[in-house]
């Protein structure tokens, strides 16, 4: 289960009333707040092999992934393709592969266990 990340700039959420994407503006429909589109094509076919992470997962570790297919291993044992978008102090947005198609989807960088992106 994700989250959006923090507010952003006029205290809304992404996608909410005061931050991008809010009601007048670009939202969800067709993409994530912003208007940031998912990708055109699926994530690769493969599962890559879980890099050991000894820190806590930080925001300039996974900032160098976004727009880049991301492999995410999360603390509850869940993996999944992911593209992030949006790097917060403490979360990370963008699209998860659902198996036929990429839902917005953001998570908290303390549920991620370890993370790989190409």
């Amino acid at each position: 289960m994700g989250f959006f990340p923090m507010p952003g700039p006029g205290g809304g959420f992404p996608g909410g009333p005061g931050g991008p994407g809010g009601p007048g503006g670009p939202g969800f429909p067709g993409g994530a707040p912003g208007g940031v589109q998912p990708p055109t094509a699926p994530p690769p076919q493969f599962v890559p092999q879980m890099q050991t992470a000894t820190y806590a997962i930080d925001p300039g570790g996974i900032r160098r992934c976004m727009f880049r297919n991301t492999y995410i291993w999360l603390n509850n044992g869940e993996q999944f393709w992911f593209f992030p978008v949006f790097v917060g102090r403490n979360s990370v947005a963008g699209f998860r592969w659902f198996g036929f198609f990429w839902g917005y989807f953001g998570i908290d960088l303390n549920r991620i266990s370890s993370f790989t992106c190409f």
